[in-house]
Parts: C-alpha cells; structure tokens; sequence
C-alpha cells in the first residue's frame, strides 16, 4: 500500500505478526492490533474468536485487515483437546473476522488470511502449486474449514487472499526456531529417513509476500508463501550445518520423534514440495531464494 493506510492485524504477538506490524509501521502506516482482552491504548481493538465477538468500531477506517491469529501447530503435544483448539482458534477466529469486516459501513477493501501449506498433506517428491487439490488427514481438514471461513467477507464482495504459509526460517519462533540451538550445539541432523520435502520462506520474504498481496488486486483465493525451491530435510541439515559451520552428524530415527511429538510427528517426517506459483506469476521476487541465503539471513 503506497499511501498510508489504518490496517487491522489479529495475531499481531506471533512471529510473524510481529514483524508485519514492525514493517508496516517502519512504513508509515496505522496499524489497529486486535486484542484477546479489553483494549488498552488508541491502537488496540478487542476481540472474542470463541464468542464470535469483535469490537467492530476499532475497524472502521480500515483498508485492509490481516488475520494471522491461531494455536500454534508446533507447541504442544496433539491431544484430542489440543487438536480441537487448533481448530476452533482458526476457524471461529476466521468466522468471527469475516463477519465483523461485512458488518462495517465502509468494508476493508482486502482481508488477508493466514492458511498453511498443510492443505496439500503428504505430497511426496510431487511438487503442487494452488492448482493441487487438499491432501487427506486432520491438518488439511483443519485448513480446509480455515478458508471456507473466510466466505461471508467474500460473498459481500471483498477481496480475500489465504496466504499458505511453509516453514518460516526464523530464530524467534516456529519449527525452525527450535532448530537452531540443536544446530548450534552441533547436535544436528536429518529427521526421519531426510528424504521428505520441507517447503521453507525466509521470514524477510515471508513478510513482503504478505504486503505484495496487499498491494496486488489480482491476487486472491489461495497464495503459496514458499520460496522457489524447496529441499529435503536431509539438505536442510546440511545447509545448517554449513551457515552455522557444526557438523550435523545426529539423524534423528522416526521412532523417537513419534515419541517426542505424538501426532505431530507426521507433519514433520511428511513431505510437501510447495511452489509459489502465484506469487511468482504476480511478479514477486524472493530476497532470498535458496535454503542457505534463508538460513544466513537469520544468522
């Protein structure tokens, strides 16, 4: 957005929220963060996904909204009760958004959702795109629901994009995050057999995909937020070991990860070749492409 715009952000605490909110204020724009909790300052807005509740007054004036908010896939152990609360977090808390945002008198002219590449499930060595149907399994069900969520905003003619967000190269947080202690104590290694395809962003580039698809009209329904080419895990082992220059000689049997994550453990010993077919076609460019310049950027 070249002009400076007043733009809501739920999830504005995450990794990723946090740094889009950082980039968009670096920028000049007005960003209303909206909160689990009453408001406590001019740029916060409450809100209650479960209760299907948003202090619609702290929207107005808004261009855009971006939802990012959600429990996170990675941290806890998926119990019955912890996969319904990733659920429910996504899918109430889109339900909730895209109601409010239809309620305004002046709607938003985006609402940029978060999704995730596990729409796609196991994909193998095959490489999809967002042409590629949903996989099978309880996170592509998950992210199935997430989107459809987003229908009212769309039925009342708004712009709405599902950025499907990979594996976001980060330190602060995600899969990635806790990578890099075991790295650097030079205690890593591949997971599982290594053969798996992990479809990664640099979180640099994960952010100015998120604000090309605020500027881009064209872009709308599912946007891949990967880079261009995604590596084994086998690779990205090797790639940590040489940017943090350890040597990586601990594979991690699968056994032992289904016994350190539970059900978690698929999602890390699957494979997902993901493309970036539509950011790449809309004309964006990756700062960095590769795993190792992702991995250096965050060194």
């Amino acid at each position: 957005m070249a002009h400076r715009s007043r733009i809501a952000v739920t999830g504005a605490s995450g990794l990723i929220g946090a740094a889009l909110v950082r980039s968009l204020r670096a920028d000049g724009h007005e960003v209303v963060r909206l909160v689990r909790r009453p408001a406590r300052s001019g740029d916060e807005c409450a809100w209650d996904p479960k209760r299907n509740h948003v202090d619609t007054a702290g929207l107005a004036g808004c261009e855009a909204v971006v939802h990012l908010a959600g429990a996170g896939v990675g941290d806890r152990r998926w119990t019955a009760a912890y996969k319904k609360e990733i659920r429910d977090s996504r899918v109430l808390g889109t339900t909730a958004i895209a109601e409010a945002v239809t309620r305004l008198d002046t709607p938003p002219r985006v609402l940029l959702c978060g999704s995730a590449i596990g729409y796609y499930g196991d994909t193998g060595d095959r490489p999809v795109d967002e042409s590629a149907p949903a996989g099978r399994g309880f996170l592509p069900s998950v992210c199935v629901e997430w989107e459809a969520a987003a229908a009212p905003a769309s039925e009342a003619g708004i712009r709405v994009a599902h950025a499907r967000t990979g594996l976001v190269v980060s330190r602060k947080g995600g899969a990635w995050g806790r990578l890099f202690p075991i790295f650097k104590a030079g205690l890593g290694g591949r997971l599982g057999s290594g053969e798996q395809f992990w479809s990664f962003i640099a979180l640099h580039d994960e952010i100015a995909a998120l604000r090309h698809i605020l500027d881009t009209e064209s872009l709308t329904g599912p946007v891949n937020l990967t880079a261009p080419e995604p590596v084994t895990n086998r690779e990205v082992s090797a790639a940590m070991g040489r940017v943090l220059r350890r040597p990586t000689p601990f594979p991690v049997p699968a056994a032992a990860l289904k016994l350190a994550l539970g059900d978690f453990a698929e999602d890390v010993l699957g494979s997902q070749r993901v493309l970036p077919g539509r950011l790449l076609e809309s004309g964006f460019r990756f700062a960095f492409p590769t795993v190792d310049e992702a991995i250096a950027s965050v060194v």
